[in-house]
């Protein structure tokens, strides 16, 4: 692996004017001289870390001294890394914020940041032995975390890299975010982005259009990195980098290139190349981590694999079981630990009980079944308008149905007849004949089963 000196790590923008042009190194930092200063850990283009240890509490912590001269408060909080900062803090693979300190004399500004053991870049230079897989598996899945988090709150960071990927032990949080936006911003960006080695090629082959996606390509090729300790594409400028990519992942077809029409001078008449693909340079690494590779570092920024679709990725699926269930031990242990909130959660499961039972027992009231309704419905009451007058109509008088002469006789009642027998008839029953004639209507047929 090359050393730090020969890695391409410069930006092509010079540094603005108003930035200091050597190490300030203060003997203490604050207005008050709240944190004495330790040493110098880190120098970058637009600020030096220096390593500080605060007299109140007697703690260590990473302070951020910016080489930019700040004029105001303003000018301070509309600082994007601050802004960035605030809006993701806290999570557990984000850098925590502690605090800002601005000296308006000198229009210095510091951050003053929880205090990491080492980036990744200086974790591989200093290991002999490949890692093994799980530590791999557990730093990408942080990684990925940290990703997840940080665009699900409208930031992309630009810049992902070993060098901004810090460690504690195990813990690992993602640094730096001087080079962040938002992804809802305007394209195209005209800044500087991304270090050469880690940029997507939707970077690399347009002027500034690209989105959220080209840290998932950045996190792709620290992923190769951490498991062989070799950068995957280390071009020697943009031409270069582009046929480094090309070699490994083969030319992608034209409707992939014409996606990218903001070209720049480069000449997209790319030479066809199949690529070697990464297996044959990490083999220790498992199926499940190289498949996960490939869809990060997918060259269409539209097929390429999100922060939130790789947590949910086969290869993780070890680490989310032990996440799943260690959650369930704390939050046993908390009830135990806890008398109030083990009551209020035996009251809640009290209360669903309660209810239950109570949704048990009107269905079984309910004389409907499964048809019916498990509860009372009060219909709603009818409302008469007070303009409304009900009209009262008089009883229809109903006529006979048998035809008399129109004289005053009285009419003739019928004698009840009495049977005797089955086929005996009365004498008044043979007498009387009905003036109501029968008729039998013929049998309905059944046609091709129906009627």
């Amino acid at each position: 692996m090359r050393e730090r000196g020969e890695r391409e790590r410069e930006r092509e923008n010079q540094p603005p004017a108003d930035m200091k042009p050597a190490l300030w190194l203060p003997q203490s930092i604050g207005e008050g001289g709240e944190f004495k200063t330790i040493g110098k850990i880190g120098e970058g283009t637009f600020s030096d870390v220096l390593k500080v240890q605060s007299l109140k509490d007697g703690k260590y912590y990473a302070c951020k001294q910016m080489k930019q001269h700040f004029e105001s408060i303003d000018h301070v909080n509309n600082l994007r890394e601050i802004q960035a900062l605030r809006r993701l803090n806290p999570h557990p693979n984000i850098l925590t914020l502690h605090e800002v300190i601005f000296d308006k004399k000198a229009g210095a500004v510091a951050l003053i940041c929880e205090l990491m053991d080492k980036n990744i870049y200086e974790l591989i230079k200093e290991r002999k032995k490949p890692f093994p897989e799980k530590r791999i598996m557990s730093y990408m899945y942080q990684l990925c975390k940290s990703l997840d988090h940080m665009h699900r709150n409208g930031i992309f960071h630009r810049d992902v890299k070993p060098e901004n990927i810090l460690i504690k032990q195990d813990l690992l949080k993602l640094g730096d975010f001087g080079s962040c936006r938002s992804i809802h911003s305007k394209q195209p960006y005209t800044e500087y982005i991304s270090t050469r080695w880690y940029r997507a090629p939707e970077c690399l082959l347009t002027d500034g259009y690209y989105n959220y996606k080209m840290d998932i390509w950045s996190a792709g090729c620290v992923f190769y990195e951490i498991a062989s300790f070799h950068p995957l594409f280390p071009g020697s400028n943009e031409l270069d980098q582009i046929s480094k990519i090309h070699d490994i992942i083969g030319t992608p077809p034209k409707k992939i290139l014409n996606k990218f029409k903001q070209s720049r001078v480069m000449n997209f008449d790319f030479p066809i190349r199949k690529g070697k693909g990464i297996s044959p340079f990490i083999p220790s690494l498992s199926n499940k981590g190289l498949t996960l590779m490939y869809a990060m570092i997918q060259y269409d920024p539209d097929e390429r694999i999100c922060a939130r679709e790789a947590l949910q990725h086969s290869y993780f699926r070890e680490l989310r079981l032990a996440e799943k269930q260690a959650l369930t031990t704390r939050r046993k242990m908390r009830l135990v630990n806890n008398p109030l909130e083990r009551e209020t959660l035996s009251l809640q499961r009290i209360s669903k009980e309660d209810q239950r039972q109570n949704f048990l027992r009107q269905t079984q009231e309910n004389p409907l079944g499964q048809h019916g309704l498990p509860f009372a419905v009060e219909l709603p009451k009818l409302t008469v308008p007070a303009v409304t007058n009900l009209a009262s109509y008089p009883n229809p008088t109903f006529q006979s149905v048998f035809t008399f002469p129109a004289t005053n006789r009285q009419v003739q009642v019928l004698q009840p007849i009495t049977y005797f027998g089955t086929h005996r008839k009365s004498e008044n029953q043979k007498e009387f004949k009905s003036p109501v004639k029968q008729y039998h209507l013929p049998a309905l047929e059944r046609r091709g089963g129906g009627y």
